[in-house]
């Protein structure tokens, strides 16, 4: 395995799997179209030799296909799926014990190596002269966009404690102070934020490095969803097939001595600054917050440092590779947490967080002709607190008893599958006044929001409709356009959204009764424009999950409350108009687009590629 970032490269370029572009290529908004585009059409990773006004050089689209991911990790991901394994079912060392022989020697690897020097301190800089990557027009300033954010629990310091994410990090712009001030961005769920909250309780710094570069098992390790108190160092050193090298010395913050870069400093936990505007990977801009503000103290690098970035924004993007390869290590682990889930799928095409879809076991009641969901309902309510799961918005989950050839990543067959058997009156189940994504600006307030769960168990009730002929809709209050994204799910354009108290959709349910013919469609979706939220199903997912909140915009023709549950006789509706306190969507600049298309004209350096 890579010892280094520049073996890496070395080893992609030797492989033709890397394409080095020496022309001059702008690090604001130029270098991130380019990488996005090549990133549609499944191309190589890129190398910019001629960073222009840097002279660091940069390389973006290193996991931009799920094979170079997997090539990159090749050594060592059949080692961590073992690993994972054995962490959760020991039992399994019994079973299969030739499966486990090098089991003690990964857990070597897991342990950090404490060193006096390293290359990463071989230089020193300013943060005006790094890479000052701005990937979206109305970004707040440059952002590092895979950074590695070292940190350590100040109640019990060391490496067993100690926390290693990716939170955004603003280099500049908006109130910070040039040269001495980052913005760092990390929501309330995650590890650091717990280092954050027992520094403001004893009153002191947090000291924080950020790590940029290095061997790529620093990078997918960041990344991993490690349980609370689990150091992500760990894994590093189990993908890296080595022990982590930590920089140690009296009084200081360890430091990876094979990054590239490493940001050093401290943050004051009672002190906080705007951060952002920046267009994140549901699509939309999230915006400007008050975040913690990290005082820089040193900026090192190594004599031949290379600045990796990504670029976020409407998925897919490069980080739903990095999401699908963690999802193949870490799928087969959840029905050992959580017994009775068979499987889980956090769809990409919707954010990732707005939407999951589940199989569970109706285990304990096979015995029950009408059967509805029990049990799935006690494995809804785990899924939501477990881990990152916890940030589904929208929870659909099905019985594996009534087909157990059904698979979450056959979107349209799962719904197919759903909507063919929930009865709107019990199976509709709200958490209201909950906490939900940070980057999800759906529920009006920042990590404020809800969440619904939907559970479907027993025989098919219904016929799910393929065509809206002879539909009528109520044109009279702006509703119109209805198209059928998939069977069953009809989808309405309808009047824009009114600052205020918008009653449309609620009016537009009092023009039906369950009998009428728009109800045998059980879903109907109100969005903006019609013709585009069907175009894929990607743009209906997307409309439809990142722009509604469950408490607020779900609706149903002869609704009804019982015993504080909601339920409906007809269709449920789902408003997923945009609102006035939604995020705006990220939008690429015309003049680089031009600028791009230049690059990619023949003669050009990304001619073929794009």
């Amino acid at each position: 395995m890579y010892r280094s970032l520049r073996q890496c490269v070395d080893d992609l370029e030797a492989t033709g799997q890397l394409l080095r572009i020496d022309a001059p290529i702008d690090a604001n908004l130029e270098m991130a179209e380019i990488q996005r585009r090549v990133f549609r059409a499944g191309g190589p990773a890129l190398f910019f030799s001629n960073v222009v006004g840097c002279r660091f050089p940069m390389v973006g689209n290193l996991f931009g296909t799920i094979d170079r991911a997997r090539y990159i990790f090749r050594d060592s991901l059949d080692r961590l799926r073992q690993l994972i394994a054995l962490q959760v079912d020991p039992s399994d060392l019994m079973r299969r014990p030739r499966l486990y022989l090098k089991a003690p020697w990964s857990a070597l690897l897991t342990r950090p190596r404490k060193v006096r020097r390293g290359p990463v301190l071989d230089c020193e800089t300013t943060l005006d002269r790094l890479p000052q990557l701005k990937s979206w027009p109305d970004d707040g300033g440059p952002y590092v966009t895979l950074p590695q954010v070292y940190s350590e629990d100040p109640d019990a310091p060391g490496f067993a404690r100690s926390n290693l994410g990716m939170y955004r990090v603003q280099l500049s712009g908006g109130r910070y102070e040039p040269n001495r001030e980052v913005g760092l961005h990390y929501q309330i769920h995650r590890g650091i934020a717990a280092h954050h909250a027992a520094a403001l309780r004893r009153g002191v710094t947090l000291p924080v490095n950020v790590f940029v570069g290095g061997p790529p098992a620093m990078t997918l390790a960041a990344v991993m969803p490690l349980p609370e108190g689990m150091s992500e160092l760990t894994i590093a050193g189990v993908l890296g097939r080595r022990r982590v090298p930590m920089i140690c010395r009296v009084g200081q913050l360890p430091i990876h001595a094979a990054a590239d870069f490493c940001i050093a400093g401290r943050i004051d936990p009672a002190r906080l600054k705007p951060e952002g505007p920046f267009g994140d990977h549901l699509g939309y801009y999230s915006l400007a917050h008050d975040f913690p503000v990290m005082q820089v103290e040193h900026v090192y690098h190594r004599r031949d440092a290379i600045w990796p970035f990504t670029v976020v924004g409407r998925p897919p993007q490069e980080d739903s590779v990095l999401g699908r390869l963690i999802h193949e290590l870490a799928e087969p682990a959840i029905p050992k947490q959580i017994p009775g889930v068979r499987a889980v799928h956090a769809v990409d095409a919707a954010g990732v967080h707005p939407l999951l879809l589940a199989i569970g076991s109706e285990r304990y009641v096979p015995y029950d002709e009408h059967r509805r969901p029990r049990e799935l309902l006690t494995l809804a309510n785990a899924l939501l607190g477990h881990g990152q799961l916890s940030l589904a918005k929208y929870l659909w989950i099905a019985a594996v008893e009534d087909d157990p050839a059904l698979d979450v990543r056959r979107v349209p067959d799962f719904f197919r599958h759903i909507l063919e058997r929930v009865d709107w009156r019990r199976d509709l189940h709200f958490q209201t006044c909950t906490t939900i994504d940070t980057l999800d600006y759906s529920g009006g307030r920042i990590n404020e929001g809800s969440k619904v769960a939907i559970a479907a168990a027993g025989r098919p009730i219904r016929t799910l409709p393929a065509t809206c002929d002879g539909l009528t809709l109520p044109e009279e209050l702006g509703f119109r356009n209805p198209r059928v994204v998939m069977p069953g799910v009809l989808v309405v354009e309808g009047p824009r959204y009114q600052s205020g108290p918008d009653l449309a959709v609620e009016r537009f349910c009092e023009c039906f009764r369950r009998k009428d013919a728009i109800c045998a469609f059980p879903l109907v979706v109100v969005v903006d424009r019609s013709e585009f939220a069907t175009e894929t199903l990607e743009n209906f997912l997307w409309t439809t999950f990142t722009r509604s909140n469950p408490a607020a915009d779900i609706y149903g023709i002869e609704s009804f409350c019982s015993e504080k549950h909601w339920g409906c006789h007809g269709s449920v509706v789902i408003d997923a108009r945009g609102k006035p306190h939604h995020a705006p969507p990220v939008v690429e600049d015309a003049a680089v687009t031009r600028r791009v298309d230049e690059l990619a004209a023949r003669g050009g350096p990304l001619h073929g590629v794009i």
